[in-house]
């Protein structure tokens, strides 16, 4: 149960970091597009390899497949409700729509906006990473180099939109350290409710968590990571795919 209390810290605690990096550095827009391609890569792989893969062996194509649909239906679903209340734009550093820094309510919007999508991406990968201690294995390293890389740039983005809305750093920091409390303790309940689960609802929700994922990468991470990285992203996800596998294999 510690165990993945702390591996669900350290692996949320990449959002930190990108924080940081994005308030007391200069990164090139492109740059971020570059490690979030990778990120999108090693997380299309953990999805495929750590969630789908097991949930397949364990609950077979019937429960994958209805996990997996109501995974991407839902987070799309919550993904529609949080982008009207101003979080369309969590992932990108640019401005807001309309092209100028929002002012008053409209800035308060869009920050919680951008931390309650921050949030619920979060919490589906924190849970997996959870669950994936119950085999009593250890830790998978390919979710957690997956979402660590992952974390990064969306830290970096955020935290720029978020800054270009008036929020002060003391602020930034307290909802960065609110998502990353959130995350450890969805890690440690993802341990604690799969334990008491039979194998076909374990995959089931397994999929459910990969669904989510794999229509999170679509409609936030792979678009932005396109604006800001160029046609270098395709090669550079690629290659973070490969490097799934390499772990996912060697580990």
């Amino acid at each position: 149960m510690w165990s993945a209390l702390l591996w669900g810290g350290i692996s949320a605690s990449a959002v930190v970091l990108g924080a940081l990096a994005a308030l007391f550095l200069r990164i090139k827009k492109r740059y971020i597009g570059w490690i979030m391609a990778f990120g999108v890569g090693t997380l299309i792989g953990a999805a495929a390899f750590e969630l789908l893969g097991d949930a397949l062996e364990d609950g077979g194509v019937l429960a994958t497949g209805i996990g997996f649909t109501a995974g991407a239906l839902v987070y799309t679903v919550f993904d529609l409700i949080v982008s009207r209340r101003g979080g369309s734009n969590r992932k990108r550093s640019g401005k807001d729509d309309s092209g100028s820094k929002a002012a008053g309510g409209e800035a308060d919007q869009s920050g919680l906006g951008i931390f309650a999508g921050t949030v619920m991406d979060a919490i589906p990968e924190s849970i997996m990473l959870g669950a994936s201690l119950i085999a009593g294995n250890g830790i998978s390293v390919v979710l957690v180099v997956s979402i660590f890389v992952s974390n990064i740039p969306e830290g970096l983005s955020s935290t720029v939109g978020l800054q270009k809305n008036g929020y002060s750093r003391k602020k930034i920091f307290l909802m960065w350290g609110s998502v990353l409390l959130v995350s450890a303790l969805a890690a440690m309940g993802g341990y604690l409710f799969f334990e008491q689960l039979s194998g076909e609802m374990k995959a089931a929700i397994g999929a459910f968590a990969g669904g989510g994922i794999i229509a999170m990468l679509c409609s936030t991470m792979m678009p932005e990571a396109f604006e800001e990285g160029g046609p270098a992203v395709g090669f550079i996800a690629s290659m973070g795919l490969l490097t799934a596998i390499l772990l996912d294999t060697f580990s």
